[in-house]
């Protein structure tokens, strides 16, 4: 049987390393053909030597020698800049690209890969928040699957597959993220450590900030909004913070359905890689007897703004959701280097959207410049 050959953008990363986990389990059904991080480079060095790889690339160029140095005894190229792995990704000994680099640096490799004709496992989210009319474009015009990676979507995709029924609603839901119980007072108060304790997962700390805002479920708003052709308000966030059910469906009838496993990134990751087979994974199971509640509840759009400034934006569309997720960007950056204060991202994503140029139909062209534009001002205003 033919190995599928793996492309890993940002393999370093919590989404990489359970996908390297998959691979090591799976070995007679993939191969990692290409790892790619941004900077953490003894990791990508350890992966590298026992994965083997064709390529690495650390987009990083200061660590670029020292990953040489370290690789030149096997059989491996090396390789830096960004450049570099928009390129890469186009090569006929890749068949999957699992796309998880964090932020607005994962949308060029992603629009290489779908140009080149290869299955997108998708995990970044700012790709679609960013150019979801381009990317969705070009995935049909190229005839490419994009297969959500992110448990929510990944749960939609599961609840509709194989339905010929029109989607009357999809229920988003939220773990809540650190702050979804606590008082205004604690969350103005709210300091970096406080807002990298996640009740549910361990990632990175810009998603992990993202939780604390609820901006990432804004992000998965928007993402919903591209993967399924649904319209805002077809799209509700419901905070369930048990993390069992990952999110549902409701269809014309009435009906609902929905996608439950115990929180594993494993299994949404996997069934991207393996679509549309399911593999078997030593992953948790659910025993109902254990759960004595699932609870859920509306998100406080007051005490967490970033959930209507991202509806706003996917209403307004045009460049509005690419302006967005620059100034978040910068602006988690700056709270996470203590330059701002917490409830100061979403005041600085607000200001920065009005005042950065709108586009109504932008181009990739217009996307770079408006990326460029929105960090510039976003920037400034930190000052």
């Amino acid at each position: 049987m033919t190995k599928k050959r793996v492309a890993i953008l940002g393999s370093t990363g919590s989404i990489g390393t359970q996908t390297l986990d998959i691979i090591r389990n799976y070995s007679d059904k993939f191969v990692a053909e290409i790892l790619v991080a941004n900077n953490n480079a003894e990791l990508l060095i350890r992966q590298a030597i026992e994965f083997q790889p064709n390529v690495v690339i650390i987009a990083n160029e200061q660590k670029y020698k020292f990953v040489c140095d370290a690789l030149a005894s096997y059989p491996i190229k090396v390789f830096t800049t960004t450049e570099s792995i928009e390129q890469i990704v186009c090569g006929e000994n890749i068949d999957i690209v699992l796309a998880a680099i964090v932020g607005y640096a994962g949308l060029k490799p992603v629009i290489s890969a779908i140009k080149s004709k290869k299955t997108i496992a998708l995990a970044n989210k700012e790709t679609l928040v960013v150019a979801g009319d381009l990317i969705m474009r070009l995935a049909d015009e190229n005839n490419v699957n994009i297969i959500p990676v992110d448990s929510e979507h990944s749960a939609i995709f599961q609840s509709i597959l194989g339905e010929p029924n029109e989607i009357e609603k999809i229920l988003l839901t939220a773990s809540g993220g650190p702050f979804f119980n606590a008082d205004n007072e604690f969350i103005e108060k709210a300091t970096k450590a406080d807002a990298l304790k996640h009740p549910r997962w361990t990632m990175g700390k810009k998603i992990t900030i993202d939780s604390a805002t609820m901006m990432n479920k804004g992000f998965e708003v928007i993402e919903a909004h591209w993967l399924f052709g649904v319209k805002s308000e077809q799209i509700q966030i419901v905070v369930h913070p048990q993390s069992v059910i990952h999110s549902m469906v409701q269809f014309v009838d009435g009906s609902v359905k929905a996608q439950l496993s115990e929180p594993d990134m494993r299994i949404p990751i996997a069934y991207a890689l393996n679509f549309p087979v399911r593999l078997p994974l030593n992953s948790k199971r659910i025993d109902f007897s254990d759960i004595l509640t699932l609870e859920f509840q509306n998100p406080d759009t007051k005490k967490f703004p970033c959930i209507e400034l991202a509806y706003a934006a996917m209403r307004k569309g045009g460049n509005t959701a690419c302006i967005m997720s620059a100034a978040n960007e910068i602006a988690v950056d700056a709270f996470l280097n203590d330059k701002i204060k917490f409830l100061q991202i979403a005041e600085i994503i607000d200001k920065t959207i009005n005042k950065t140029m709108f586009i109504p139909n932008p181009q990739i062209n217009d996307y770079i410049a408006t990326d460029i534009e929105a960090r510039k001002i976003a920037t400034e205003l930190l000052k």
